[in-house]
């Protein structure tokens, strides 16, 4: 993997989980890191677990904060004079029917999921094409290629960083910039500990699907494999990857196991 080392790597959603995992893996790998989430507190941690803290730097931002992100690109760019790869790492699940959904818990989604990781992704853009090469890494789920029951809204939003970063490639080619798509299953993270309910509020719950999925250092490990690559979409998890196909060839039959399985 000696592709990453001494390269830049901007990680959201970097204090805990998959994003706490790559940063400890491509600090290992010889890249500058910096870790950006809301919790500085858990980010200051994270650098302070790293072998080599010196090539950490801490930046908290809040996705759901859109004039704030504007400023944030500069800023990073900042701390290490410039930025080669952005990993959208950063966001927020869902676990409720949209019978009991509140308009405003989609709102969050969207601006979190959605709107935040595209505000930063064009805020940083120019920096990309001013040097005719960039990274741009962003982690949607396996439910951005197929939908199940409780995630509407989280679908949604990861359905759409499909539709704008296959765009920003197409449009950003001639630019030397890259585009890699991401899209886990289930890994072992309090994904679903945080995921919004009806009212907004976290489910304070645990899932058996989750508790029983990779681990968040195999799924940043085949993260970071799949840019040094240049891939451009990798879908990572156990069976559940197959509901990538079947949703293409065979979607009636993806439709009745989904609804067989009784994930929540």
């Amino acid at each position: 993997m000696g592709g990453i080392k001494n390269k830049v790597v901007w990680i959201t959603g970097a204090s805990s989980g998959i994003g706490e995992a790559l940063a400890y893996q491509l600090n290992d790998l010889g890249a500058k890191t910096i870790l950006s989430a809301r919790r500085e507190t858990e980010l200051e941690r994270v650098k302070k677990n790293c072998k080599f803290p010196e090539n950490v730097a801490v930046l908290p931002l809040d996705l759901a904060n859109l004039a704030e992100l504007e400023t944030m690109p500069k800023k990073a760019i900042s701390c290490f004079d410039k930025i080669d790869i952005l990993i959208n790492n950063g966001g927020i699940s869902q676990r409720s029917l949209i019978k009991d959904t509140a308009f405003k818990v989609y709102q969050n989604l969207i601006n979190i999921n959605y709107l935040g990781t595209i505000q930063l992704t064009r805020c940083l853009l120019p920096h990309f094409t001013e040097k005719k090469s960039g990274h741009f890494a962003t982690v949607t789920s396996l439910m951005g290629k197929f939908s199940s029951p409780y995630r509407s809204g989280y679908c949604g939003a990861k359905h759409a960083l499909h539709g704008f970063f296959d765009a920003l490639r197409m449009e950003h080619a001639k630019d030397g910039i890259l585009v890699t798509l991401i899209c886990p299953g289930f890994v072992q993270t309090n994904v679903a500990k945080n995921a919004l309910v009806g009212d907004g509020s976290s489910s304070n719950t645990e899932d058996d699907a989750t508790k029983n999925g990779i681990s968040p250092t195999v799924c940043a490990q085949k993260i970071i494999e799949a840019i040094i690559a240049e891939k451009f979409e990798v879908y990572i998890g156990g069976k559940e990857r197959f509901g990538v196909y079947l949703k293409r060839f065979f979607p009636k039959l993806l439709h009745k196991l989904v609804l067989k399985s009784k994930v929540r």
